[in-house]
């Protein structure tokens, strides 16, 4: 059962190493925990996430907890809940992107604060595996129900409004982007792709952070009289982006287009993670906004967030976060936010995108590698002469290019992001970084 408590949630394969046995224990570890008294808890259409629910609910209950059901919802809408709700805690039961034989748990705070490795997995593992619960009570919690799907339209609709239709495709993957979106149909014609829930993903992946997925999205884009597509992530907490000719969006360049849109109507600071574009810096400087640089992660960017009181952040994966949304993210939102900036004025998307696309990049670039610290050794001393930091890794800035090198968490491997003026000095620096990463 250890395997399956991860940096930022719980994860496994159902039936192997997540059963209803273990999601029993891992809520009533939850309460003795945090001696939470009141639980929203949500699920994805997975075919198990209905028996785990049943046993993480037999779990909560019996330390004392009352539980709120929310049932089939996106992790966006678990977050509002816990919020509107006034919860203790909440529980999103998904694997979010992983295939359909994975299962997990997604957990919070009050306010939707994310529980991580570092601030409270480790020890639910501990408590967990131990057995080491508080008493049972003797007055087991209530389950109810309730359904956040109208607050969530309300909450979300009252902070946009469309000046001319727009008309998009938005690929569901099977998956909770069929719930994510009641929130956008109100103002956004949304013509769809593969929305019947079916938690073994029969049509692809739900992960738009690989191309590949996006395919059947871009051909019906393609098919004409489209301003956009959207593709969501298993649990509808990120989304990918193609314009109206079918190419796809870097996400960097779609956390600069939202910022534009949010620092249109006031000002602050803007979040962006360490391996983004230096134009979003540019952008939200040009806009009148205060960028300001993240770690990689939601629980880091949500606590930098919360203390900094920014306004947006967004993540290279597709994660985009909204003070709005009581710092978390929100991939209607984010939908919406592309949906204003068409309907305000006359421009597609693919010409907005372009003044944004300043510079070379790479996408990010794995090496397998026996020893890490060697690595960074090696690029400490190579690269002495540049503005070096280690907010997340390794990160080397010169006027004219830039590099960061981070560790997996999990794996023996480390993770390159590359940017420069132009393709041929990209080109050029990332034969030369790899050589290093690289050296046997």
């Amino acid at each position: 059962m250890g395997s399956i408590f991860k940096a930022y949630d719980i994860r496994g394969v159902y039936g192997r190493d997540l059963d209803e046995a273990t999601a029993e224990a891992i809520g009533r570890a939850f309460v003795t925990f945090l001696k939470c008294r009141k639980v929203v808890v949500g699920q994805d259409m997975r075919p198990h996430s209905a028996p785990l629910f049943a046993a993480l609910a037999r779990g909560i209950t019996r330390q004392g907890a009352d539980v709120v059901h929310l049932g089939l919802c996106s992790t966006p809408m678990a977050y509002n809940a816990i919020n509107f709700l006034n919860a203790d805690a909440g529980v999103m039961i998904t694997a979010s992107h992983n295939p359909g034989e994975w299962n997990g748990f997604k957990l919070c705070r009050d306010r939707a604060i994310p529980i991580s490795g570092q601030t409270g997995i480790k020890d639910i593992e501990k408590i967990a595996l131990s057995g080491g619960f508080a008493a049972a009570a003797a007055v087991p919690g209530k389950i109810s129900r309730f359904d956040i799907e109208k607050e969530y339209v309300r909450h979300v609709g009252a902070l946009f409004a469309m000046r001319k239709p727009i008309r998009a495709v938005a690929d569901y993957a099977n998956a909770m982007g069929i719930c994510e979106a009641a929130a956008i149909k109100p103002m956004v014609a949304l013509d769809p792709l593969f929305d019947t829930l079916d938690g073994t993903f029969p049509n692809h992946e739900a992960n738009p952070l690989k191309t590949g997925t996006l395919r059947a999205l871009q051909a019906r884009v393609l098919s004409g009289g489209y301003d956009f597509g959207v593709a969501f992530d298993g649990d509808a907490d990120r989304a990918g982006f193609v314009d109206e000719k079918g190419a796809v969006i870097p996400m960097d360049m779609i956390t600069a287009l939202i910022a534009q849109d949010i620092l249109k109507r006031g000002k602050g600071k803007i979040l962006y993670d360490l391996r983004s574009s230096r134009a979003v810096k540019e952008v939200v400087q040009e806009c009148g906004g205060q960028p300001m640089m993240c770690r990689v992660g939601h629980a880091f960017i949500k606590q930098q967030m919360r203390a900094e009181d920014a306004l947006f952040a967004g993540e290279l994966s597709g994660h985009y976060y909204f003070r709005d949304n009581y710092f978390t993210e929100s991939s209607a939102m984010a939908t919406l936010s592309i949906a204003s900036l068409l309907s305000a004025g006359g421009k597609p998307l693919s010409e907005l995108i372009r003044p944004l696309c300043r510079y070379a990049k790479s996408e990010e670039i794995n090496s397998e590698v026996p020893d890490a610290d060697a690595v960074f050794k090696r690029l400490r001393e190579a690269y002495r002469n540049g503005r070096m930091f280690e907010l997340d890794g390794l990160s080397v800035e010169f006027p004219d290019w830039w590099f960061n090198v981070r560790s997996s968490n999990t794996e023996p491997l480390v993770r390159l992001n590359l940017e420069a003026s132009s393709p041929g000095q990209l080109e050029a620096r990332q034969k030369e970084i790899l050589g290093i990463i690289r050296k046997s």
